[in-house]
């Protein structure tokens, strides 16, 4: 089982805002957990046929790599898909054929490389991609936007997981 800490009580800023952070990843972890591969890509929601395990998943290891490595690093946008003008939601579709551990394993390792890129930094230093004006933000708002992206998408999962197999799970 994935292991799921929150961070102290007491503590300074940046402890307590990667904890949170981390904790919320945590949670999307355990929602793919003794999930079989069918479910994984079960639509559930008809209005929203995206929303799978599979596909939120992906999304948010394209979105992590958006902010991190584009948005604040300043790599080149082209290797992301939230960038493609040719299919809207492409991050999300891009999980549709892949298998579940291979989801986990990238999702796991761009969380990686988004830490890396966070230790590196202040929380007040800015992002350095030009192309859209949130990425001059600090990266104490981008950390503080992905808190919110990951956590809203973890209810998701949360209520997605349920109509699959009954699994209720939070903390």
């Amino acid at each position: 089982m994935t292991p799921r800490t929150r961070p102290p009580f007491v503590a300074d800023e940046r402890t307590q805002l990667l904890g949170w952070f981390q904790l919320q990843r945590d949670i999307v972890v355990l929602k793919t957990e003794g999930l079989s591969q069918e479910d994984a890509h079960r639509v559930v929601v008809p209005s929203s046929p995206m929303m799978t395990v599979a596909g939120v998943l992906s999304h948010l290891r394209w979105v992590e790599h958006t902010w991190f490595e584009v948005a604040f690093a300043g790599s080149d946008p082209a290797a992301s898909p939230s960038f493609s003008d040719d299919q809207e939601d492409l991050d999300f579709l891009l999980g549709r054929d892949q298998e579940l551990a291979t989801l986990l394993e990238e999702y796991r390792a761009q969380c990686r490389r988004s830490d890396q890129l966070i230790a590196s930094a202040g929380l007040d230093d800015r992002g350095r991609y030009e192309g859209f004006p949130s990425a001059s933000s600090t990266l104490r708002w981008i950390v503080l936007h992905m808190v919110e992206e990951t956590a809203r998408h973890a209810g998701q999962l949360d209520i997605i997981r349920e109509l699959l197999d009954g699994e209720k799970s939070y903390y």
